[in-house]
């Protein structure tokens, strides 16, 4: 595998995780809209949370440098070649919380250890450039197994707080490569929006990787 390269890209290796792979294709190329995929990858999306054994242990750590910010790890484990489908893990320390974020993109995020505070956020307006007025309406508690989709623009926009002593692990299934989209992040507090790319702690965007190799 080359890093950067447009070919299907497996960041872990196991059976599991090569047949869950196949299955989400099988499942979206056979799907009429998104609403309808993600009822039918919940199940398979279900048992790949249950499965203690495929995700290296690597994949379950914090990260010091991260795009998240506050030692949050975002670790690729797969992106397909056109990158219209990524899963990744999102490891955050104890008592850390994500910046308040938004997907653009829909899919599956689920809990894999630990346990979390989710805090939901609608855009009550928008007030000019960069900035943005935001309230929560909703705030969940979740434990290992609990997952829920994202389905912009409803219920995009939230933050992840770690309530366990151990860092948490969230399994991200979404269709498209995320951490090397341009999104946003928000500060409810002073209303401000801002563009923003969270990146991956052990892969590469496109456009990085060609501006190395010109650079060289």
């Amino acid at each position: 595998m080359t890093m950067g390269s447009q070919e299907e890209e497996h960041y872990a290796e196991s059976d599991v995780l090569r047949a869950f792979v196949g299955r989400v294709k099988d499942i979206i190329a056979s799907s009429s809209s998104p609403t309808e995929a993600l009822a039918e990858l919940r199940a398979p999306f279900a048992r790949l949370l249950a499965d203690r054994q495929w995700l290296p242990q690597a994949f379950r750590e914090p990260a010091e440098l991260s795009g998240m910010g506050g030692g949050i790890g975002q670790w690729l484990i797969y992106r397909s070649a056109d990158r219209s489908l990524s899963l990744f893990s999102l490891v955050v320390p104890p008592r850390a919380t994500t910046p308040v974020h938004d997907h653009l993109i829909w899919g599956l995020v689920g809990l894999y250890e630990g346990t979390q505070e989710e805090r939901v956020y609608r855009l009550v307006r928008s007030l000019g450039e960069g900035h943005g007025e935001l309230e929560v309406v909703a705030v969940r508690e979740l434990r290992v197994g609990d997952f829920y989709d994202l389905l912009p623009p409803e219920n995009d926009i939230h933050s992840v707080l770690s309530t366990s002593p151990i860092p948490s692990v969230s399994i991200h299934l979404l269709s498209g490569d995320l951490g090397c989209i341009m999104r946003h992040q928000y500060d409810p507090e002073q209303a401000r929006v801002r563009s923003w790319r969270s990146g991956y702690v052990n892969a590469v965007c496109e456009d990085e990787t060609t501006a190395a190799a010109r650079d060289r």
